[in-house]
């Protein structure tokens, strides 16, 4: 596997290590890594899943470029995926229905969508150098179903409300006070840690710890498909108007928005 491939993905002892790997672009996500990170979920055989990004950052969210900018469209097998989940979108949808426990291995920024796959993760392990802002706001738009679901169930609706209404960027040990991760380490510690608690949960009986995890699922969470088709029915909306051009183009350009409502 060569170094240029967007995902890397090894299993060791039963535990799955999924890299992020495109540290120059802060691993921001293309249509092609949604779909090596949903099939990658769906394939995988581990017991446990770590999931990290390469370089400085754990995932900046959609490359805006790509996604947001409308450089390329979206190709037909990304729309032929959103078509099966119901809209939800596809990597999602593999993370928030696989019966393997999720751990998030965040070592730096995860903002926007990066910070959806960290919520995705059943738990969160936060290098010192970790950051979380969901950014969806100042682009314009609606957050994916992570960031109305499990961000609430993690903070409560009122501190929830306030980091999706303001799009604010808080630190890693700021996210552990407020209860958005489970642990917070020095960096040079993050990636053990989070394979000691991946190795503890793999030599566990698998099918005890998939019933497990299908149960909290059946009684803490929502519909994911229906909540997603209904971000993305928002997102679609957003993105055609004013702000949400705006909400990009000053991210491009390096200046500060100006938003008009409309």
């Amino acid at each position: 596997m060569s170094d240029t491939t967007p995902l890397l993905y090894e299993v060791s002892d039963h535990v799955g290590v999924i890299t992020l790997n495109r540290p120059d672009a802060m691993n921001s996500l293309t249509y092609q890594l949604y779909a090596d990170l949903e099939d990658t979920v769906r394939s995988s055989e581990a017991r446990a899943l770590v999931i990290t990004g390469a370089g400085r950052a754990f995932c900046a969210g959609d490359d805006v470029k790509q996604i947001l900018g409308g450089s390329e469209p979206a190709p037909a097998d990304f729309r032929d995926r959103s078509r099966k989940t119901g809209g939800l979108t596809p990597a999602a949808d593999a993370l928030l229905h696989t019966d393997i426990p999720v751990i998030a291995a965040v070592n730096g920024p995860a903002v926007g969508w990066g910070m959806e796959l960290a919520l995705m993760a059943d738990i969160r392990v936060a290098s010192i150098n970790a950051k979380f802002g969901e950014l969806f706001v100042i682009r314009g738009l609606c957050c994916d179903a992570p960031g109305l679901g499990r961000l609430t169930q993690l903070v409560g609706r009122e501190r929830a409300a306030e980091l999706l209404f303001t799009g604010e960027i808080i630190d890693a040990e700021t996210a552990h006070q407020i209860g958005l991760v489970s642990r917070c380490v020095a960096h040079e510690e993050l990636m053990s840690t989070a394979l000691e608690i991946a190795g503890k949960i793999a030599r566990n009986p698998p099918l005890a710890v998939q019933a497990l995890k299908a149960g909290l699922r059946r009684t803490v969470e929502p519909d994911w498909r229906d909540t997603g088709r209904w971000a993305i029915e928002q997102i679609t909306r957003l993105r055609a108007t004013e702000d949400s051009k705006e909400g990009v183009a000053a991210f491009l350009e390096k200046r500060e928005p100006k938003y008009v409502g409309r």
